[in-house]
């Protein structure tokens, strides 16, 4: 039976992140990147200080809403995101790139991060501009309503827009319980298990009752969390990767030399073990959209639940959530991995051992104890921010009588998690996001013009004119 799934997994996992799946992601990228003038590198210090400095500046975008209000605020949705995005992709994705693809896959995720901080802003954008109230008040949005309305207003476009936003909807459903489920739980479990002696049914049966408390408390209590559980995280990775890097400074330039070497002959770099630069391209792309998920269109449910009138404002954070995963935290793990001199085995499996052996072999045996915190609360996060995903697509097929159930099992799936192979689930989560990417990114790359008209009306009265799609929205507020 797993040897049939496998086969079919590999089948499929051949197309989606072949050629044209590949080429799919890259076009839309940079199609969105020329048509709203390389925004992410033209005005970096603008949505930097509307995102990360807005933080410290501006109360409105932290300010929790009232009990009455079903909208979260800016940064909590931030955080929800953030919380599904930097997972175990930051640290078993990135090492699982490495021995596959080589350094040289570490550079193909900058250039997809690059492009993929456009692709993210659109989004996010389109995921609150068409975005509409569910039975319980609460904002709902994400690729499968601007495939329904936005896609499916389009002249012809009506019965594709509703098809391709069922089919993201199950694809979602089905990633959640793969990606944002059972490979994070059984990261945590196999960690907890060689840190500290945890039986791995433990972990996920203690795994499952958080996870059960905290996704069917809903959305306001799943971003309570993210909003506590994601900053701290992300600054201890942060600390403790940049102290491997200046402890091993020295190493640095080599380094540096052969992510970019590897990334166009990763055969002279991994001794002819990494055959061709598809490999280390495919390996650094589809590792990259694991970890950062620009192009899936996630990150845009949990953005259309932000208190916020304003698309082209809230896509900032959509820029901003790819440069913080993928270009500052995939980064580091990469450098730690790299720069520490351990052994990698290209060719080889690799897990999160690769990148704790990067830390202890700097720092000692001691901090196999907070990498080992540092990745449960990575691995935890991308569960309970997905949990609202596979929500929300619930809800969107099925209405929210659905939530609960689905919720539910969406706890138990822990106990599997915890003790299923790693390798076939690394696999089919993989292929899960590539069929996600299909209708995503066709509705982004057909809405691109409204995109593109959104941002010229904010820009143009700065901000003033970018308001929700219509005075029907406006009302329920």
């Amino acid at each position: 039976m797993l040897e049939w799934i496998t086969q079919i997994n590999n089948a499929v996992n051949g197309v989606v992140w072949g050629p044209a799946g590949l080429a799919l992601l890259f076009g839309t990228g940079l199609i969105m990147s020329v048509r709203t003038g390389f925004f992410q590198f033209r005005k970096m210090g603008y949505w930097l200080r509307h995102t990360i400095g807005a933080i410290f500046t501006n109360k409105d975008v932290t300010a929790h809403t009232s009990k009455e209000d079903m909208a979260i605020s800016q940064f909590q949705s931030m955080c929800t995101a953030l919380a599904g995005t930097i997972g175990t992709g930051n640290i078993v994705g990135v090492a699982t790139a490495i021995v596959s693809g080589g350094p040289g896959a570490i550079f193909w995720m900058w250039v997809m991060a690059l492009l993929g901080m456009m692709t993210s802003f659109s989004e996010n954008v389109l995921g609150v501009y068409y975005r509409r109230k569910n039975e319980k008040g609460e904002w709902s949005g994400g690729a499968m309503y601007y495939l329904t309305d936005g896609l499916g207003a389009k002249k012809g476009c009506k019965q594709l827009g509703k098809v391709l936003a069922v089919l993201f909807a199950c694809f979602c459903i089905l990633a959640s319980f793969g990606i944002g489920n059972m490979s994070q739980i059984n990261s945590i479990a196999g960690n907890m298990n060689a840190a500290f002696g945890v039986p791995t049914l433990v972990t996920g049966l203690c795994l499952m009752v958080v996870t059960a408390l905290i996704v069917i408390g809903g959305l306001k209590r799943v971003a309570a969390v993210t909003e506590k559980l994601v900053p701290f995280m992300a600054l201890l990775y942060i600390l403790l990767g940049l102290g491997v890097i200046l402890l091993n400074i020295q190493n640095v330039p080599a380094v540096f030399a052969s992510i970019f070497r590897g990334a166009f002959q990763p055969r002279a770099v991994t001794g002819g073990i990494v055959l061709s630069m598809f490999t280390s391209l495919k390996k650094g792309v589809s590792r990259g959209i694991f970890s950062n998920e620009a192009g899936l269109g996630t990150g845009s449910i949990a953005h259309a639940c932000a208190d916020t009138r304003k698309p082209v404002k809230q896509g900032f954070f959509g820029i901003f959530e790819v440069f913080t995963d993928t270009i500052v935290i995939c980064t580091l793990t990469a450098l730690v991995i790299l720069c520490s001199g351990v052994p990698v085995g290209y060719g080889a499996a690799a897990g999160a051992e690769l990148t704790i052996s990067g830390f202890t072999s700097t720092y000692g045996g001691w901090v196999s104890i907070f990498t080992a915190v540092a990745m449960c609360c990575f691995a935890f996060s991308t569960i309970i921010g997905w949990g609202l995903y596979g929500t929300r697509c619930i809800e969107f097929l099925f209405g929210t009588k659905a939530n609960k159930p689905f919720m539910v099992v969406y706890s138990l799936v822990a106990i599997v998690g915890a003790t299923m192979n790693l390798g076939l689930m690394w696999s089919i989560a993989e292929t899960f996001n590539g069929l996600m990417v299909i209708p995503n990114l066709i509705a982004v790359f057909l809405l691109s013009g409204v995109v593109v008209k959104l941002v010229k009306e904010y820009f143009a009265g700065e901000g003033a004119a970018s308001t929700l799609k219509n005075s029907r929205e406006e009302a329920k507020r």
